[in-house]
Protein backbone atom coordinates (compact mmCIF):
# COMPACT_ATOMS: atom_id res chain seq x y z
CA UNK A 1 0.00 0.00 0.00
CA UNK A 2 2.78 2.39 0.92
CA UNK A 3 4.56 1.64 -2.35
CA UNK A 4 1.41 2.41 -4.34
CA UNK A 5 1.03 5.77 -2.60
CA UNK A 6 4.69 6.53 -3.27
CA UNK A 7 4.28 5.72 -6.97
CA UNK A 8 1.15 7.90 -7.08
CA UNK A 9 2.90 10.88 -5.46
CA UNK A 10 6.15 10.63 -7.41
CA UNK A 11 4.76 12.32 -10.57
CA UNK A 12 3.62 15.27 -8.44
CA UNK A 13 7.18 15.79 -7.25
CA UNK A 14 8.53 15.44 -10.77
CA UNK A 15 5.94 17.91 -12.01
CA UNK A 16 6.98 20.48 -9.42
CA UNK A 17 10.62 20.24 -10.52
CA UNK A 18 9.68 21.22 -14.07
CA UNK A 19 8.79 24.71 -12.89
CA UNK A 20 12.48 25.63 -12.84
CA UNK A 21 13.38 28.04 -15.60
CA UNK A 22 15.39 26.91 -18.60
CA UNK A 23 18.99 28.04 -19.01
CA UNK A 24 20.02 28.89 -22.57
CA UNK A 25 23.70 29.08 -21.60
CA UNK A 26 23.68 25.50 -20.32
CA UNK A 27 21.75 24.26 -23.35
CA UNK A 28 24.17 25.78 -25.85
CA UNK A 29 27.24 24.76 -23.82
CA UNK A 30 26.65 21.17 -24.97
CA UNK A 31 27.38 22.25 -28.55
CA UNK A 32 30.93 23.61 -29.11
CA UNK A 33 30.08 24.70 -32.66
CA UNK A 34 27.62 27.22 -31.15
CA UNK A 35 30.05 28.58 -28.53
CA UNK A 36 30.53 32.02 -30.10
CA UNK A 37 26.78 32.60 -30.34
CA UNK A 38 26.46 31.44 -26.73
CA UNK A 39 29.23 33.80 -25.63
CA UNK A 40 27.62 36.87 -27.17
CA UNK A 41 24.21 36.03 -25.74
CA UNK A 42 25.87 36.27 -22.34
CA UNK A 43 27.86 39.49 -22.74
CA UNK A 44 24.92 41.32 -24.36
CA UNK A 45 22.68 40.16 -21.47
CA UNK A 46 20.27 38.49 -23.89
CA UNK A 47 20.80 35.16 -22.11
CA UNK A 48 19.18 36.52 -18.94
CA UNK A 49 16.23 37.86 -20.95
CA UNK A 50 15.79 34.48 -22.68
CA UNK A 51 15.95 32.60 -19.38
CA UNK A 52 13.19 34.64 -17.75
CA UNK A 53 10.70 34.15 -20.60
CA UNK A 54 8.33 31.19 -20.47
CA UNK A 55 7.67 30.70 -24.19
CA UNK A 56 10.60 31.35 -26.48
CA UNK A 57 12.48 30.11 -29.57
CA UNK A 58 16.20 30.72 -30.06
CA UNK A 59 17.52 30.47 -33.62
CA UNK A 60 21.24 29.85 -33.04
CA UNK A 61 23.97 30.14 -35.66
CA UNK A 62 27.29 28.29 -35.69
CA UNK A 63 30.74 29.76 -35.14
CA UNK A 64 31.40 30.28 -38.84
CA UNK A 65 28.21 32.30 -39.26
CA UNK A 66 29.02 34.32 -36.13
CA UNK A 67 32.50 35.06 -37.49
CA UNK A 68 30.91 36.47 -40.66
CA UNK A 69 28.77 38.71 -38.47
CA UNK A 70 31.66 39.81 -36.25
CA UNK A 71 33.77 40.63 -39.32
CA UNK A 72 31.47 43.63 -39.91
CA UNK A 73 32.76 45.19 -36.67
CA UNK A 74 29.41 46.18 -35.21
CA UNK A 75 29.43 47.77 -31.77
CA UNK A 76 28.33 45.50 -28.93
CA UNK A 77 25.08 47.43 -28.64
CA UNK A 78 24.27 47.06 -32.34
CA UNK A 79 25.24 43.39 -32.15
CA UNK A 80 22.71 42.94 -29.37
CA UNK A 81 19.96 44.28 -31.65
CA UNK A 82 21.00 41.86 -34.40
CA UNK A 83 21.11 38.85 -32.07
CA UNK A 84 17.72 39.90 -30.66
CA UNK A 85 16.29 39.10 -34.10
CA UNK A 86 17.27 35.47 -33.45
CA UNK A 87 15.00 35.17 -30.40
CA UNK A 88 11.31 34.68 -31.20
CA UNK A 89 8.53 35.40 -28.70
CA UNK A 90 6.74 32.13 -29.53
CA UNK A 91 7.45 28.40 -29.49
CA UNK A 92 8.56 26.80 -32.78
CA UNK A 93 9.68 23.20 -32.43
CA UNK A 94 10.71 21.12 -35.45
CA UNK A 95 7.21 19.69 -35.89
CA UNK A 96 5.51 23.08 -35.74
CA UNK A 97 7.97 24.57 -38.23
CA UNK A 98 7.01 21.95 -40.82
CA UNK A 99 3.29 22.33 -40.18
CA UNK A 100 2.88 26.10 -40.43
CA UNK A 101 -0.69 27.02 -41.38
CA UNK A 102 -0.87 28.26 -44.99
CA UNK A 103 2.88 27.71 -45.27
CA UNK A 104 3.94 31.04 -43.77
CA UNK A 105 3.69 33.01 -40.53
CA UNK A 106 5.18 36.12 -38.95
CA UNK A 107 6.53 36.20 -35.40
CA UNK A 108 7.90 38.99 -33.23
CA UNK A 109 11.45 38.91 -31.94
CA UNK A 110 13.09 40.36 -28.86
CA UNK A 111 14.33 43.21 -31.06
CA UNK A 112 10.72 44.21 -31.63
CA UNK A 113 9.65 43.49 -28.04
CA UNK A 114 12.27 45.77 -26.49
CA UNK A 115 10.91 48.81 -28.31
CA UNK A 116 14.20 49.41 -30.13
CA UNK A 117 12.67 48.53 -33.51
CA UNK A 118 10.50 50.99 -35.41
CA UNK A 119 7.37 49.99 -37.33
CA UNK A 120 7.45 46.39 -38.54
CA UNK A 121 11.18 46.03 -37.90
CA UNK A 122 11.87 43.21 -35.50
CA UNK A 123 9.30 40.84 -37.02
CA UNK A 124 10.51 37.69 -38.77
CA UNK A 125 8.77 35.77 -41.57
CA UNK A 126 8.92 31.97 -41.24
CA UNK A 127 8.12 30.02 -44.43
CA UNK A 128 7.61 26.29 -44.86
CA UNK A 129 9.11 25.82 -48.32
CA UNK A 130 9.07 22.91 -50.77
CA UNK A 131 11.42 20.03 -50.19
CA UNK A 132 11.07 20.14 -46.43
CA UNK A 133 13.01 23.38 -46.01
CA UNK A 134 11.98 26.16 -43.63
CA UNK A 135 13.14 29.72 -44.27
CA UNK A 136 13.61 32.69 -41.91
CA UNK A 137 13.75 36.30 -43.06
CA UNK A 138 13.27 39.59 -41.16
CA UNK A 139 10.31 41.56 -42.53
CA UNK A 140 12.48 44.59 -43.34
CA UNK A 141 15.58 42.74 -44.58
CA UNK A 142 17.35 43.78 -47.78
CA UNK A 143 15.92 42.07 -50.86
CA UNK A 144 19.34 40.72 -51.87
CA UNK A 145 19.97 39.11 -48.50
CA UNK A 146 19.79 35.29 -48.71
CA UNK A 147 17.12 33.62 -46.62
CA UNK A 148 18.38 31.68 -43.62
CA UNK A 149 17.12 28.09 -43.49
CA UNK A 150 16.41 25.58 -40.74
CA UNK A 151 19.32 23.21 -40.06
CA UNK A 152 18.30 21.13 -37.04
CA UNK A 153 16.71 21.12 -33.61
CA UNK A 154 19.14 21.59 -30.72
CA UNK A 155 16.76 21.11 -27.80
CA UNK A 156 13.01 21.34 -27.26
CA UNK A 157 11.00 21.65 -24.05
CA UNK A 158 7.41 21.95 -25.32
CA UNK A 159 5.97 24.56 -25.02
CA UNK A 160 8.58 26.35 -23.03
CA UNK A 161 11.73 26.76 -25.09
CA UNK A 162 12.86 25.56 -28.50
CA UNK A 163 16.48 25.98 -29.54
CA UNK A 164 17.08 25.46 -33.25
CA UNK A 165 20.01 26.05 -35.57
CA UNK A 166 19.67 28.09 -38.76
CA UNK A 167 22.09 28.37 -41.66
CA UNK A 168 23.25 31.96 -41.21
CA UNK A 169 22.55 35.16 -39.31
CA UNK A 170 19.42 37.28 -39.53
CA UNK A 171 19.72 41.01 -39.92
CA UNK A 172 18.01 44.14 -41.18
CA UNK A 173 18.89 47.80 -41.80
CA UNK A 174 17.10 48.78 -38.57
CA UNK A 175 18.94 46.22 -36.47
CA UNK A 176 22.30 47.13 -38.03
CA UNK A 177 21.83 50.87 -37.48
CA UNK A 178 24.65 52.30 -35.34
CA UNK A 179 23.73 52.30 -31.65
CA UNK A 180 25.50 54.71 -29.34
CA UNK A 181 27.21 53.51 -26.21
CA UNK A 182 25.21 54.35 -23.06
CA UNK A 183 28.15 56.45 -21.85
CA UNK A 184 27.74 58.68 -24.92
CA UNK A 185 24.03 59.24 -24.41
CA UNK A 186 22.47 62.38 -23.02
CA UNK A 187 20.49 61.00 -20.10
CA UNK A 188 17.97 63.79 -19.81
CA UNK A 189 17.34 63.80 -23.58
CA UNK A 190 16.82 60.04 -23.52
CA UNK A 191 14.24 60.30 -20.75
CA UNK A 192 12.54 63.31 -22.31
CA UNK A 193 11.98 61.48 -25.59
CA UNK A 194 10.50 58.37 -23.97
CA UNK A 195 7.80 59.57 -21.61
CA UNK A 196 9.87 60.95 -18.73
CA UNK A 197 10.16 64.59 -19.81
CA UNK A 198 8.91 65.98 -16.48
CA UNK A 199 11.41 63.93 -14.45
CA UNK A 200 14.31 64.92 -16.74
CA UNK A 201 13.37 68.60 -16.39
CA UNK A 202 13.37 68.31 -12.59
CA UNK A 203 16.82 66.69 -12.66
CA UNK A 204 18.20 69.49 -14.80
CA UNK A 205 16.50 72.29 -12.85
CA UNK A 206 17.77 70.90 -9.55
CA UNK A 207 21.32 70.44 -10.85
CA UNK A 208 21.25 66.69 -10.20
CA UNK A 209 22.02 65.78 -13.82
CA UNK A 210 25.78 65.87 -13.21
CA UNK A 211 25.50 63.26 -10.45
CA UNK A 212 23.48 60.94 -12.69
CA UNK A 213 25.79 61.41 -15.68
CA UNK A 214 28.98 60.87 -13.68
CA UNK A 215 27.56 57.63 -12.28
CA UNK A 216 26.94 55.98 -15.67
CA UNK A 217 30.47 54.76 -16.28
CA UNK A 218 30.56 52.83 -13.02
CA UNK A 219 27.04 51.41 -13.55
CA UNK A 220 23.67 53.09 -13.07
CA UNK A 221 20.01 52.07 -12.86
CA UNK A 222 17.34 54.79 -12.95
CA UNK A 223 13.67 54.36 -12.07
CA UNK A 224 11.90 57.14 -13.93
CA UNK A 225 8.34 58.18 -12.96
CA UNK A 226 6.13 58.76 -15.99
CA UNK A 227 4.92 62.26 -16.88
CA UNK A 228 1.38 61.40 -15.79
CA UNK A 229 2.62 60.22 -12.40
CA UNK A 230 4.72 63.32 -11.74
CA UNK A 231 1.92 65.71 -12.71
CA UNK A 232 -0.22 64.70 -9.71
CA UNK A 233 2.82 64.65 -7.41
CA UNK A 234 4.11 68.18 -8.16
CA UNK A 235 2.19 70.00 -5.34
CA UNK A 236 4.00 67.83 -2.78
CA UNK A 237 7.34 68.15 -4.58
CA UNK A 238 7.14 71.97 -4.42
CA UNK A 239 6.73 71.78 -0.64
CA UNK A 240 10.11 70.08 -0.21
CA UNK A 241 13.26 72.02 0.67
CA UNK A 242 15.98 72.40 -1.94
CA UNK A 243 18.00 69.63 -0.28
CA UNK A 244 14.88 67.46 -0.04
CA UNK A 245 14.16 67.85 -3.76
CA UNK A 246 17.71 66.81 -4.64
CA UNK A 247 17.54 63.80 -2.33
CA UNK A 248 14.19 62.74 -3.80
CA UNK A 249 15.54 62.85 -7.37
CA UNK A 250 18.75 60.98 -6.46
CA UNK A 251 16.61 58.41 -4.63
CA UNK A 252 15.44 57.23 -8.06
CA UNK A 253 18.98 56.19 -9.05
CA UNK A 254 20.93 53.08 -8.03
CA UNK A 255 24.73 53.23 -8.49
CA UNK A 256 24.84 49.77 -10.07
CA UNK A 257 23.77 48.40 -13.43
CA UNK A 258 20.76 46.09 -13.14
CA UNK A 259 19.28 44.55 -16.25
CA UNK A 260 15.60 43.63 -16.15
CA UNK A 261 16.63 39.99 -15.94
CA UNK A 262 18.85 40.74 -12.96
CA UNK A 263 16.03 42.58 -11.19
CA UNK A 264 13.66 39.67 -11.82
CA UNK A 265 16.10 37.11 -10.46
CA UNK A 266 16.93 38.88 -7.22
CA UNK A 267 15.07 40.54 -4.36
CA UNK A 268 16.36 42.69 -1.54
CA UNK A 269 17.45 46.12 -0.37
CA UNK A 270 19.23 48.54 -2.68
CA UNK A 271 21.15 51.67 -1.81
CA UNK A 272 20.53 54.73 -3.96
CA UNK A 273 22.42 57.80 -5.11
CA UNK A 274 20.83 59.60 -2.14
CA UNK A 275 22.31 57.16 0.39
CA UNK A 276 24.87 58.98 2.55
CA UNK A 277 26.07 58.29 6.06
CA UNK A 278 23.16 57.74 8.43
CA UNK A 279 20.67 58.59 5.69
CA UNK A 280 19.72 55.15 4.38
CA UNK A 281 17.52 56.21 1.48
CA UNK A 282 17.13 52.59 0.39
CA UNK A 283 14.28 50.57 -1.07
CA UNK A 284 13.46 46.94 -1.79
CA UNK A 285 13.16 45.16 -5.12
CA UNK A 286 10.38 42.56 -5.01
CA UNK A 287 9.31 40.28 -7.85
CA UNK A 288 5.64 39.56 -8.47
CA UNK A 289 5.46 37.01 -11.26
CA UNK A 290 6.89 38.76 -14.31
CA UNK A 291 6.41 42.18 -12.69
CA UNK A 292 9.22 43.94 -10.88
CA UNK A 293 8.13 46.13 -7.98
CA UNK A 294 10.10 48.80 -6.16
CA UNK A 295 8.99 49.07 -2.53
CA UNK A 296 9.78 51.95 -0.21
CA UNK A 297 8.40 52.19 3.32
CA UNK A 298 5.73 54.47 1.86
CA UNK A 299 4.82 53.35 -1.65
CA UNK A 300 5.14 50.45 -4.09
CA UNK A 301 5.87 51.22 -7.75
CA UNK A 302 5.87 48.81 -10.70
CA UNK A 303 8.19 48.87 -13.70
CA UNK A 304 6.04 49.58 -16.74
CA UNK A 305 8.63 49.94 -19.50
CA UNK A 306 12.31 50.03 -20.43
CA UNK A 307 13.90 53.16 -21.87
CA UNK A 308 17.34 51.57 -22.20
CA UNK A 309 18.98 48.40 -20.88
CA UNK A 310 22.59 48.42 -22.06
CA UNK A 311 25.41 47.71 -19.62
CA UNK A 312 26.40 49.95 -17.79
CA UNK A 313 23.08 51.86 -17.96
CA UNK A 314 19.46 50.84 -17.41
CA UNK A 315 16.51 53.23 -17.27
CA UNK A 316 13.03 51.95 -16.41
CA UNK A 317 9.70 53.76 -16.41
CA UNK A 318 7.66 53.31 -13.21
CA UNK A 319 4.06 54.12 -12.37
CA UNK A 320 4.62 55.96 -9.06
CA UNK A 321 7.07 58.41 -7.56
CA UNK A 322 9.37 56.67 -5.07
CA UNK A 323 8.86 58.23 -1.64
CA UNK A 324 11.62 57.68 0.97
CA UNK A 325 10.81 57.44 4.67
CA UNK A 326 13.43 60.13 5.28
CA UNK A 327 11.26 62.72 3.52
CA UNK A 328 7.69 61.46 3.86
CA UNK A 329 5.66 60.09 6.75
CA UNK A 330 3.66 56.91 6.40
CA UNK A 331 0.20 57.67 5.10
CA UNK A 332 -2.62 57.32 7.67
CA UNK A 333 -5.30 54.67 7.07
CA UNK A 334 -7.96 55.73 4.61
CA UNK A 335 -11.20 56.78 6.40
CA UNK A 336 -14.23 54.54 6.08
CA UNK A 337 -16.59 55.65 3.30
CA UNK A 338 -19.51 57.78 4.49
CA UNK A 339 -23.10 56.98 3.73
CA UNK A 340 -24.55 59.52 1.27
CA UNK A 341 -27.63 59.86 3.55
CA UNK A 342 -25.57 60.62 6.65
CA UNK A 343 -25.96 64.15 7.98
CA UNK A 344 -23.44 64.60 10.73
CA UNK A 345 -21.83 67.66 12.08
CA UNK A 346 -18.13 68.12 12.44
CA UNK A 347 -16.63 65.19 14.37
CA UNK A 348 -13.23 63.90 15.27
CA UNK A 349 -13.49 61.42 12.40
CA UNK A 350 -14.29 64.24 10.00
CA UNK A 351 -11.25 66.16 11.17
CA UNK A 352 -9.04 63.16 10.56
CA UNK A 353 -10.51 62.58 7.13
CA UNK A 354 -9.97 66.23 6.13
CA UNK A 355 -6.55 66.55 7.69
CA UNK A 356 -3.81 67.11 5.10
CA UNK A 357 -1.62 64.09 4.59
CA UNK A 358 1.50 63.39 2.57
CA UNK A 359 -0.61 62.41 -0.44
CA UNK A 360 -3.91 63.19 -2.04
CA UNK A 361 -4.56 59.48 -2.48
CA UNK A 362 -3.53 57.30 0.45
CA UNK A 363 -3.63 54.22 -1.73
CA UNK A 364 -0.66 55.63 -3.63
CA UNK A 365 1.37 55.90 -0.46
CA UNK A 366 0.74 52.67 1.39
CA UNK A 367 3.27 50.02 0.39
CA UNK A 368 1.53 47.08 -1.18
CA UNK A 369 3.54 43.91 -0.67
CA UNK A 370 0.77 41.72 -1.96
CA UNK A 371 0.50 40.50 -5.51
CA UNK A 372 -2.21 41.63 -7.88
CA UNK A 373 -2.69 37.94 -8.36
CA UNK A 374 -2.12 36.71 -4.83
CA UNK A 375 -2.86 33.06 -5.60
CA UNK A 376 -0.17 32.80 -8.25
CA UNK A 377 3.01 31.00 -7.23
CA UNK A 378 6.34 31.58 -8.87
CA UNK A 379 8.30 28.56 -10.05
CA UNK A 380 10.67 28.45 -7.09
CA UNK A 381 7.84 28.76 -4.58
CA UNK A 382 5.87 25.96 -6.21
CA UNK A 383 8.91 23.70 -6.20
CA UNK A 384 9.55 24.40 -2.50
CA UNK A 385 5.94 23.86 -1.48
CA UNK A 386 5.59 20.73 -3.62
CA UNK A 387 8.75 19.21 -2.22
CA UNK A 388 7.78 20.01 1.39
CA UNK A 389 4.34 18.41 0.96
CA UNK A 390 5.90 15.37 -0.65
CA UNK A 391 8.43 14.85 2.15
CA UNK A 392 5.75 15.42 4.80
CA UNK A 393 3.45 12.80 3.28
CA UNK A 394 6.28 10.29 3.02
CA UNK A 395 7.14 10.77 6.70
CA UNK A 396 3.53 10.07 7.63
CA UNK A 397 3.44 6.95 5.46
CA UNK A 398 6.71 5.40 6.50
Amino acid sequence: MKLRIFIFLLPLLLLSTTTNAHNITHILAKHPDLSTFNHYLTITHLAAEINRRRTITVAAIDNAAMNDLLAKHFSLYTLKNILSLHVFADYFGAKKLHQITKGSTTTSSLFQATGEAAGTSGYVNITDMKGGKVGFNPVDSDSDQPMATYVKSIEELPYNISVIQISHGLSSPEAEAPTASPTDLNLTSLMAKQGCLAFSELITAQGADDTFTQSVEGGLTIFCPSDETLKSFMPRYKNLTKEGKTSLLLYHGVPLYNSLGMLRSSNGLMNTLATEGANKYDFTIQNDGDDVKVQTKIVTATIKGTLIDEDPLAVYKIDKVLLPRELFKTAPPSPAPKSPKSKRGSTEDDDEADAPGPAEDDSDLVADSTSNDGNRFRGGELLSVGFSLFVGILMCIF
